[in-house]
């Protein structure tokens, strides 16, 4: 098969080029190519499958029908590889649980989807860390709950096996009775709020782990402008840590949560808009590492009901690819390549896979991009509801 007159783009370069696929592996890259079945791009984008590496089940239930469709739904958004959060129902803090998962995911007919491991089981204490990556799990996940003793036995193992920690920055006695962040709009909606030096706090305290033990650390779904400033410095001393972001923190504020918008309910909490434009700001600077839709789908009976009570998250993995070329590539805060490195290779080098690359030799992993179609989005669980999109994944190779 031969693709022709696409755009091909990936975390490097961008050009105009025909591509010939034969048995899902790219063999060709050149112009004029001819073949018995010829598919016209017509100007689309042929690029790498996103990687998504902070994703939800429905209602963070762990079962085989909700792996299968998420790894359905991830396809349709551009996204070839997804990573489960550990801290489900029931959580990857095991070894049962583990191969419960992993008979979850055969014959899945979407992205493949890998597991984390929960470092941390419900009381707070150690899982069996080294067993569960020899069985399978790609890397450690923790929360800063963590005492420094038992954080300090997580950076031990990733030191041992050269992982990296996906890391949830939060202070338990600060998050425990708030719904969104502490501000002006908490106070005006007389909800309990969250500050932001939860987050802050620990981040500070993790890059010093990071530090001592010279291990790799992606804080997940940064929403505090000061914490990517302890980052980025940390790495100009370095110190291996990196920051993930999430599309809906770079486009919306906690002003989304006036009325009681129960979508807007994000764990972390939505930050203020002033807190944006800085989010924003670091992204063209080229200070944040990688980019999620950080998907979290729930059930009406779990989101229509008062805010206080409602479940966290919101759904974008669906529409990932045209949300991130509408909102980053199209509004010119960055380019497509760009695109692909935040979301596509930088995350799945926190896993230990080569992505985002276009080359004669490897797997296609590819989609076709079509910028010149778009729609008006239907999806109350999106924060995009009602928005139009621009750009439509025509195909998955």
């Amino acid at each position: 098969m031969v693709i022709s007159n696409a755009i091909v783009c990936d975390a490097h370069s961008e050009y105009k080029a025909d591509i010939r696929i034969e048995d899902g592996i790219i063999t060709e890259i050149a112009d004029s190519l001819s073949d018995d079945d010829v598919r016209d791009a017509k100007g689309a984008y042929f690029l790498p499958l996103l990687v998504d590496t902070n994703i939800r089940l429905q209602d963070s239930i762990l079962n085989s029908r909700n792996i299968k469709k998420i790894s359905k739904e991830a396809h349709r958004g551009g996204v070839g590889v997804v990573v489960l959060n550990a801290d489900s129902t029931p959580a990857i803090d095991n070894e049962i649980v583990l191969e419960f998962a992993q008979n979850g995911l055969h014959n899945l007919e979407g992205a493949k989807v890998e597991l984390m491991l929960n470092s941390l089981k419900e009381d707070s204490t150690l899982s069996n860390i080294a067993i569960l990556l020899k069985s399978g799990a790609v890397t450690p996940y923790m929360s800063t709950i963590a005492k420094n003793d038992v954080a300090i036995k997580i950076a031990e193992y990733a030191q041992m096996y050269k992982k990296t920690i996906f890391c949830k920055a939060e202070d338990n006695s600060l998050i425990k009775s708030g719904v969104m962040l502490d501000g002006d709009v908490s106070s005006k909606l007389g909800l309990a709020g969250i500050p932001d030096l939860s987050e802050v706090l620990h981040v500070s305290r993790m890059i010093e782990i990071a530090r001592h033990f010279k291990i790799k650390i992606l804080f997940k779904s940064v929403a505090s402008p000061r914490s990517i400033f302890l980052i980025t410095k940390a790495k100009k001393d370095g110190v291996d840590v990196r920051c993930e972001v999430s599309i809906n923190h770079l486009t919306h504020s906690d002003e989304a949560c006036e009325d009681f918008n129960t979508t807007a309910k994000l764990d972390p909490p939505l930050s203020s808009k002033g807190d944006v434009e800085l989010l924003i700001e670091a992204l063209k600077n080229k200070e944040i590492d990688v980019l999620t839709t950080l998907h979290q789908p729930s059930s009406p009976i779990n989101k229509e009901v008062a805010f206080y009570d409602a479940a966290y998250g919101c759904e974008a993995l669906g529409d990932a690819m045209s949300i991130y070329y509408t909102k980053l590539v199209k509004s010119g805060f960055i380019t497509m390549s760009e695109l692909i490195q935040l979301a596509c290779k930088n995350p799945a080098s926190t896993i230990g896979l080569d992505a985002g690359e276009i080359k004669v030799g490897s797997k296609a992993n590819a989609m076709l991009f079509c910028v010149n179609n778009s729609k008006i989005l239907e999806n109350e669980q999106s924060l995009y509801n009602k928005e139009e999109l621009f750009g439509e994944v025509l195909e998955v190779y």
